[in-house]
């Protein structure tokens, strides 16, 4: 066990980042069971480690973190290395990629009944559904969703300032008031670019190609979180890697699921499945029409974020397809999105229609759209820039 500790104690000593994510002021500490899901690349094993080096003094062994990669934990299991730790003092028992662990959801619960004086907190990817996949876990596990950087986090990094979020209630409601106090202290569209480029995944702050890492946990999300985790057939990873493509050269139609299941020699529900399951793995968002949702064809599919865009070759975006792409995953974490017919516009939430433009329009202010606007610092009436959605979380 001291060596566990002792790789504890070296990787919280030697944690570089010390930006505070969101999600750690919505957690409820007092829960036993704390499940943290993201995608490959969002920070994860950080965060875990800030929630010891936060709440916990480096020579505290009632706190441990660990990988289920390490052999020892995979050989004798989750459960008796928990209890071992739990009957030699420990208390708060850290575990990163649960899932390489078989039995893992097993392996919890036993954990949860086991050492009643025991809290875990683990990481797991955001292909894994908690609950509705794992029955033994319901009532026990509270599960949280950690994203990639907002845009305001990306500004409170890079300038060293301390933006709060707002709802979409306050943006809409105060979006003028807003605005003018967050540009008394910087020009957010100075960094918005930079943004959309390199802002979403935390490992743009390592000194490494940022382009070449972005495209290696490209190829985890779907070699690992959807092959293992699902548990398809390797023969199927070329499949799945071209369908990605396919969909990201498809531009901003809807897919025309029957040529790509021709094209893949795959039935039409098979493609429907991988696209949900890239959809979960966080490489696309799927966009209904208003009545419909899976199985039927989406809408439209968009890459989860901007940063995705910026991988493909030869395609080149054009700005507007980023700028959307911004917008809906700036607003996927508590929103409901569907697409409006062919104008163009997003459904908020069943009720607010949104169309992301370049420039001011001279439309009256009556008008029942809401227009996020791109070459804009501060907006006025039913015109908001379109940086200020980078706000929600």
């Amino acid at each position: 066990m001291e060596s566990f500790f002792r790789t504890h104690r070296y990787l919280v000593s030697h944690l570089q980042s010390t930006f505070r994510r969101y999600l750690m002021d919505e957690i409820d500490w007092n829960d036993r069971m704390i499940g943290i899901k993201g995608a490959r690349g969002v920070g994860k094993t950080t965060f875990l480690l800030q929630i010891a080096k936060e709440h916990f003094n480096t020579t505290d062994n009632s706190c441990l973190y660990i990988n289920t990669n390490n052999f020892y934990v995979q050989n004798i299991g989750i459960s008796s290395f928990a209890g071992e730790f739990y009957h030699n003092g420990g208390k708060i028992l850290l575990i990163d990629q649960v899932f390489k662990q078989p039995d893992w959801s097993h392996q919890l619960r036993e954990c949860y009944d086991k050492y009643p004086g025991l809290k875990i907190i683990f990481t797991g990817s955001s292909v894994m559904r908690l609950k509705e996949e794992n029955p033994e876990l319901n009532g026990i596990v509270k599960s949280y969703n950690l994203r990639g950087f907002s845009f305001r986090e990306f500004l409170n990094l890079k300038t060293g300032l301390n933006f709060r979020p707002y709802s979409l209630k306050e943006i809409m409601n105060g979006h003028n008031a807003i605005a003018t106090e967050i540009l008394r202290k910087i020009t957010p569209r100075d960094f918005f670019t930079d943004y959309l480029h390199h802002g979403f995944y935390p490992f743009f702050l390592e000194q490494k190609n940022y382009s070449e890492n972005l495209l290696k946990t490209m190829n985890m999300m779907i070699e690992v979180d959807i092959l293992l985790i699902k548990q398809i057939e390797l023969k199927y990873l070329a499949k799945i890697k071209q369908l990605f493509y396919l969909l990201t050269m498809s531009g901003n139609s809807a897919p025309n699921i029957s040529h790509l299941a021709q094209e893949l020699g795959m039935s039409r529900a098979t493609v429907m499945h991988y696209i949900k399951y890239l959809m979960e793995s966080r490489l696309v968002n799927m966009i209904y029409a208003k009545d419909d949702e899976f199985p039927k064809k989406p809408a439209r599919v968009l890459l989860h974020n901007s940063n995705l865009m910026y991988s493909f070759y030869p395609k080149r975006f054009d700005d507007h397809d980023v700028q959307e792409t911004f917008f809906c995953n700036s607003l996927w974490k508590d929103h409901k999105i569907n697409k409006i017919g062919n104008s163009g516009a997003f459904l908020i939430d069943r009720e607010y229609e949104y169309k992301i433009v370049e420039h001011s329009t001279k439309l009256k202010s009556k008008s029942k759209t809401i227009f996020a606007v791109n070459r804009c610092d501060i907006g006025e009436g039913n015109q908001i820039p379109l940086w200020l959605f980078g706000f929600l979380y």
